[in-house]
C-alpha cells in the first residue's frame, strides 16, 4: 500500500475537528515533507518520527514521503499528530496492516525511543470523536483522563509498538480505565464566618440563583473568607458539566488532577491579570479565566485595582455565558458560564464609614476610585452588599452561624425547584423569561416600577431585581413573588444605589 489514511483530531475552541492525516509514498529521492498549514512543533516531527520509527524495530522507507493533513485550512498544533504520521508510514510500507483504521482516531508525541507522551486537550478530542462512533488511541495519562467520559471507547498504549501490534492483532490494547476520582474534597465552612448576617444571606442568594455578586467594605472584614465559601454551598456538578469543566481545563493545558473532578471550579486571578489571561486568547487561542471558572465561580479580589480596560472585557460574556475570539488567523469560541464574585474597598484607604474615622480620602479620591468600575460593569452584577467592619466585642460574642451543610441542602432545593419550573437558574433568565417564570404579584409590579423610577434605574437593573426575587420566593418556598419579596432584592442591591 503506497496510501494510509488515518484519523486524529485537531483543537479550535472547545471544538475538536477531525483531521485526516494522508500518508503517501513514492518513489524518487529519499524526502520527507508535511503540508496543511502545519506550524514548527508539527513540522518537527519529521525528526521525532524518523527516530521513534527506527528504534521500535521498524524500517523507515527510503522513499519520497508527503504527509498531508486535512483539511489544509485549519491550523495544526503541537506534537499530538506524531502518532498519526508514524502509523501512516508504518501503514504504507505495509510493516502494519491496515485493515479496520476507520473505526480508530488517535493522538499522542511520540520520545526519539518510540514511547508515547501526554497530549493538551485529550478529553476535548474525545467528547467529539466519540459522537462519530470511534474508538481512540492515546498515551496513559491521557487516556486516563479520556476515560472519564463514560460514552467513550478509549485504548491505553505506552509506545508506538503496542499501538502496532494492536493493529496487526498480536496483542490488544487495554481500555483505559478512568483517573481515580474523590467526589469528597475538603471545602472552607461558611461556620468560619463570624458575624456578617446580612453578607451571609447575600451569599446564600447568589448560591441559590447563580447570581454575580459585589462585596463592599474595609480591610480584614472577612470578603475573600465568604467568597471562598461560595463553592461550597453550590449543587454539586452533573456528569455532563463536569465533563465540560474538565475538558476546558485539558483544552489550557492544565494537568488533569482527580481530586477537583465533580466540583465547582474557584478561579481568582490576581489583579495584574491581562485581558488575554482573563477571557483567553494567544495563537492558537486557549480558554482564559472566566472558561476555566465554567460552572464554576471568579473570584475578582481588589477589584478597583484591575485594568479597566480588562475589567470590560468581563462585560459580554457576563451576558451571554461564552466568550468569541477572533484573531486574524484563529477564531474560537469557548463557554463561560460562570458566576461573579468581586470584592472591593470603599476608597483608596479602605477605611470610609469605619467606626474607628481612620479614613482621610477626599470625596474626589473615593469618586476617581470608585469610577475605576464602570456604571455598566456594575449594572451586570445583581447583588450588591456592604460587608460592615466588627468590633472586638461583636467578634467575641458572635456565635458560630450555620455551616455550608445546612446551607447548600436550602440552595440544592431552590436550585431544584428552578430546573423544575424553567430548566435553568434564575441568573440565566432573559428578559421575557423572567417575567414569565416570576410569577410576580400587581402589588409587587407596582412598588418596582415606582423603584425604577424614582431612582432612574436600567431596565437591565429591572430584570436583574426581578430575577433576584424570584430567587428569594425560591428559597422561602413561594409560587409568586410579593411586594415584600421585591423590595428585599432591592436591597440586596443597595450598596451601589443612588441616594435619592
Amino acid at each position: 500500500m503506497a496510501l494510509a489514511r488515518i484519523l486524529s483530531r485537531g483543537l479550535a475552541g472547545m471544538a475538536a475537528p477531525a483531521v485526516t492525516v494522508e500518508v503517501h509514498l513514492a518513489n524518487g529521492l529519499p524526502a520527507f515533507n508535511i503540508v496543511g498549514l502545519a506550524d514548527t512543533e508539527v513540522k518537527e516531527s519529521r525528526d521525532r518520527v524518523r527516530a521513534a520509527i527506527s528504534t521500535s524495530g521498524f524500517e523507515f522507507p527510503a522513499r519520497k514521503i508527503t504527509v498531508n493533513l486535512a483539511p489544509a485550512d485549519l491550523p495544526k498544533d503541537s506534537g499530538r499528530f506524531d502518532l498519526p504520521i508514524a502509523l501512516g508510514i508504518l501503514v504504507a510500507s505495509g510493516q502494519v496492516r491496515g485493515e479496520g483504521l476507520s473505526a480508530y482516531e488517535m493522538a499522542g508525541e511520540l520520545a526519539l525511543d518510540g514511547t508515547l507522551r501526554p497530549v493538551r486537550g485529550a478529553l476535548a478530542m474525545v467528547w467529539q470523536a466519540a459522537r462519530d462512533g470511534r474508538a481512540f488511541i492515546l498515551p496513559p495519562t491521557s487516556a486516563g483522563e479520556a476515560a472519564r467520559m463514560a460514552s467513550a471507547t478509549v485504548y491505553e498504549a505506552t509506545d508506538l509498538c503496542a499501538v502496532a501490534a494492536h493493529l496487526n492483532g498480536l496483542h490488544a490494547l487495554e481500555h483505559a480505565a478512568p483517573l481515580k476520582a474523590d467526589m469528597i474534597q475538603s471545602m472552607p465552612d461558611l461556620a468560619d464566618v463570624r458575624g456578617q448576617p446580612g453578607a451571609r444571606f447575600a451569599l446564600e442568594v447568589a448560591a441559590a440563583g447563580g447570581h454575580s455578586l459585589l462585596l463592599m467594605g474595609p480591610p480584614g472584614t472577612g470578603k475573600s473568607m465568604l467568597a471562598s465559601r461560595l463553592p461550597g454551598l453550590l449543587p454539586p456538578l452533573t456528569e455532563e458539566e463536569a465533563l465540560e469543566s474538565a475538558a476546558l481545563r485539558s483544552l489550557a493545558g492544565q494537568p488533569a488532577e482527580p481530586s477537583p473532578w465533580g466540583v465547582r471550579a474557584f478561579r481568582s486571578p490576581h489583579h495584574t491579570a491581562s485581558a488575554v489571561a482573563l477571557v483567553g486568547g494567544g495563537s492558537p487561542p486557549r480558554p482564559g479565566e472566566i472558561s476555566l471558572a465554567h460552572h464554576g465561580v471568579l473570584f475578582l479580589d481588589e477589584l478597583p485595582e484591575f485594568d479597566r480596560k480588562v475589567l470590560e472585557v468581563l462585560r459580554e460574556p457576563i451576558e451571554s455565558g461564552v466568550i468569541h475570539i477572533s484573531r486574524a488567523t484563529h477564531q474560537a469560541s469557548f463557554p463561560a458560564r460562570f458566576q461573579l464574585v468581586a470584592a472591593m474597598n470603599p476608597c483608596p484607604c479602605g477605611y470610609l464609614g469605619h467606626p474607628s474615622g481612620r479614613c482621610c480620602c477626599t470625596p474626589e479620591q473615593v469618586q476617581r476610585y470608585r469610577g475605576k468600575i464602570s456604571g455598566p460593569l456594575l449594572d451586570r452584577i445583581d447583588l450588591h452588599v456592604e460587608v460592615p467592619s466588627l468590633t472586638a466585642a461583636e467578634l467575641k460574642e458572635s456565635r458560630p452561624g450555620e455551616g455550608s451543610e445546612q446551607v447548600r441542602a436550602r440552595v440544592s432545593q431552590a436550585r431544584q425547584r428552578q430546573l423544575d419550573r424553567q430548566g435553568k437558574p434564575n441568573a440565566a433568565l432573559s428578559g421575557a423569561e423572567v417575567e414569565h417564570h416570576g410569577l410576580a404579584e400587581e402589588a409587587a409590579l407596582f412598588t418596582l416600577a415606582q423603584v425604577v423610577e424614582r431612582l432612574s434605574l436600567s431596565a437591565r437593573s429591572y430584570h436583574r431585581i426581578l430575577r433576584v426575587a424570584r430567587t428569594l420566593a425560591d428559597l422561602a418556598g413561594a409560587t409568586t413573588i410579593d411586594r415584600t419579596t421585591i423590595l428585599q432584592a432591592v436591597q440586596l442591591r443597595r450598596a451601589s444605589l443612588p441616594d435619592k
